[in-house]
């Protein structure tokens, strides 16, 4: 007996050991992950960068923050101040953005919940609402521990003591240490099944009770697109304004959720598609949301949004923006972004060109590609995409058919805004915008799927990222349509 109950000790606390292994897994809740690393592009200083709050384990802790650059910068200064806003405590320090490893500042936290990050850079200013988060035990968690540790204690203490020689007290000691086991088991078994523990920290569930909050989510953002001055000029640099407003409350719309790594997409581009820029905009105030740029050429300008709030889905909003002046000379534009200030111009792009028939889609039957090869890339961008010609099959997509666009990608592209590579597009007259992204990992080359809604001429522009910067390789594409729809 005292053998069989020895062996059944060895047993039980090596099942103890890995059940308590295998049962630590971090918590998790509706997307919000305890010690997670939070990631948030801004379009800051004429510079691109990604800020990066890591995941602090416990508090009063460290909060680590640091800054990636997606163009060259000369370790750009950032300032931070790190604020939480339930008892006002104010942290500060200083980063400085890298392309590859970036100076990390530590910050001191003092307690979980709601904070806010302003960053500091040039002459602008941004404050990033986020929650501190740590991880805290679930009632399994107890109960898996509990179970296993009685177990555990029941069995080396009956051992010790001698109480298997003695019928009685082995049978109880036995009873316990196969009840505290059988507690844990059984909620590692259902606790996949089990509502995940909220982490410390998070924001309160909404309820449809909840002011403006219905049962399907929060209703859409109103934008109002603005500019500061009112009529910029071509050439000079203005601030782009989106006041966004809760259509039911009238009140500001400060509930952005982070999404592809920004606050919000803005993507600009000039009714002929020769200017494109994909910016993140800075919040600068409650439901506002600003960033800087210029525009090369007057005219007529679209801007598209991508944004989503909590608890509610995604939502594009469209806008004009009137550029005036007059348009330069052409010997003053340059085309090569190694003569001009990548933080301040806007690289000229060549007219659409005819498609070249020596260029073909080697999975085609039939018709060469149905694009236009212009190199162009946005403030900052190296000359990768210079000569790049993305690959179309069908060779002329149809449309409501997906079509699939390959771009061979040089060495060194690492993911950007949480993906290896965006596809922006843009029907000619501007009435359409979608964007898609490549779901593999970077590579030689990036394939995006896309089903174009209807005939037509299409602008496009493919992007990803690389060690010297964000590299745009804009294409125009011609779809023809379905034989159901002639």
């Amino acid at each position: 007996m005292i053998r069989r109950l020895r062996a059944a000790a060895i047993l039980v606390l090596c099942l103890v050991a890995v059940l308590v292994v295998g049962a630590a897994a971090p918590a998790a809740a509706h997307n919000v992950t305890a010690g997670a690393d939070l990631r948030i592009a801004q379009t800051i200083a004429g510079a691109e960068v990604t800020v990066v709050i890591k995941g602090t384990p416990r508090v009063p802790g460290p909060l680590r923050i640091g800054v990636v650059a997606y163009q060259p910068v000369a370790a750009l200064p950032v300032g931070l101040e790190v604020r939480s806003v339930e008892d006002g405590r104010t942290v500060t320090g200083t980063a400085r953005a890298a392309a590859r490893d970036p100076q990390y500042a530590r910050l001191q936290v003092e307690r979980t919940g709601p904070h806010e990050l302003k960053l500091s850079a040039g002459n602008e200013v941004a404050v990033i609402p986020f929650r501190v988060l740590v991880d805290r035990g679930s009632a399994g968690d107890f109960l898996i521990y509990g179970g296993l540790f009685v177990a555990g204690l029941l069995l080396a203490g009956g051992l010790l003591t001698g109480a298997p020689a003695r019928r009685g007290a082995a049978m109880l000691l036995a009873a316990g240490a196969a009840a505290g086991v059988t507690v844990a088991v059984m909620v590692i078994v259902f606790e996949p099944w089990m509502p995940p523990p909220v982490p410390d920290g998070a924001a309160p569930e909404a309820s449809s009770s909840g002011a403006g909050v219905a049962a399907g989510g929060r209703p859409y953002a109103q934008a109002r697109v603005a500019t500061v001055p009112a009529r910029p000029e071509a050439g000079e640099e203005f601030t782009l304004r989106i006041d966004l407003v809760d259509g039911s409350t009238g009140r500001p719309v400060d509930d952005l959720t982070v999404h592809h790594e920004a606050l919000a997409h803005v993507v600009v581009t000039s009714e002929d598609g020769r200017y494109f820029r994909h910016l993140h905009p800075l919040r600068t105030a409650p439901g506002r949301l600003e960033v800087r740029m210029r525009a090369d050429r007057p005219g007529r300008y679209l801007a598209h949004t991508e944004l989503e709030r909590e608890n509610s889905g995604g939502q594009l909003t469209s806008a004009t923006v009137t550029v005036g002046g007059e348009a330069p000379a052409p010997e003053t534009q340059s085309s090569d972004p190694a003569t001009s200030d990548p933080a301040t111009s806007d690289p000229a792009t060549p007219e659409p060109a005819t498609p070249d028939p020596a260029v073909t889609d080697p999975a085609a039957t039939s018709a060469p590609v149905a694009t236009d090869s212009m190199a162009e890339g946005p403030a900052g961008a190296g000359a990768e995409g210079v000569g790049a010609v993305p690959r179309l099959r069908p060779g002329t997509p149809v449309a409501g058919r997906p079509a699939t666009i390959e771009l061979d990608t040089p060495a060194g592209v690492r993911p950007w805004l949480g993906m290896t590579g965006h596809l922006l597009i843009r029907s000619q007259d501007g009435a359409f915008f979608g964007h898609v992204h490549e779901m593999g990992t970077p590579g030689s080359r990036l394939r995006f799927t896309f089903s174009f809604p209807q005939a037509g001429r299409y602008l496009a522009w493919a992007q990803y990222a690389t060690g010297e910067g964000v590299v745009t390789v804009p294409f125009a594409v011609d779809v023809t349509a379905s034989e159901a729809t002639r």
